[in-house]
């Protein structure tokens, strides 16, 4: 699936690549970082290699490198789901590594792709699926507008074992009225 590079002012967002495998797999083989995943730490390369090429072929979802403007090194992905049903609506995931946490950038890279989202796609919704003790997931997200809709319990079995899941959403009237106050 072909779609744009985004762009902000520190970062670059492009199409992932099988080749970002080596920048991301200390990402994916951090136990502590992958807790909250829906699949476990991976165990070499080769994984994480495989993996970053499922998420490279999908021809149901949307993932895009996150890179700074100066290095193309892969420090994370956000990805858009597409539901077959509901085509204004998608699905919204990240991971960042964990060297890059506290400089804003999971904030810029998701406020990136949701505004590709409602500007560019024309979505109705964006909503995120995270687990109840993934507590900067649930800050980052409440940051950025979205609210909590549901809480699914025993919805999800991960590799640590069957757990709860919260869905938040975002509307696009209520992120356009966000975007407007920050400008």
């Amino acid at each position: 699936m072909t779609f744009p590079i985004l762009s902000t002012e520190r970062l670059r967002l492009r199409p992932l690549r099988v080749d970002d495998a080596d920048a991301l797999h200390p990402t994916f083989a951090d136990e502590d970082l992958l807790r909250w995943w829906s699949s476990g730490p991976h165990k070499s390369v080769a994984e994480t290699r495989d993996y970053v090429a499922q998420n490279c072929e999908g021809t149901r979802w949307q993932t895009w490198a996150i890179t700074t403007v100066r290095e193309d090194a892969a420090l994370g992905w956000v990805v858009l789901i597409r539901a077959e049903d509901r085509p204004n609506i998608r699905e919204i995931g990240y991971i960042l590594n964990r060297a890059a946490w506290g400089k804003g950038i999971a904030r810029e890279a998701v406020s990136r792709v949701i505004h590709y989202g409602f500007e560019e796609l024309g979505l109705r919704r964006i909503y995120a699926d995270v687990d109840p003790d993934n507590l900067a997931s649930i800050k980052l997200l409440k940051l950025l507008g979205f609210q909590q809709e549901a809480h699914l319990r025993q919805e999800c079995e991960t590799h640590i074992g069957i757990r709860d899941s919260l869905i938040f959403g975002l509307l696009r009237d209520d992120w356009k009225g966000l975007s407007l106050q920050s400008i």
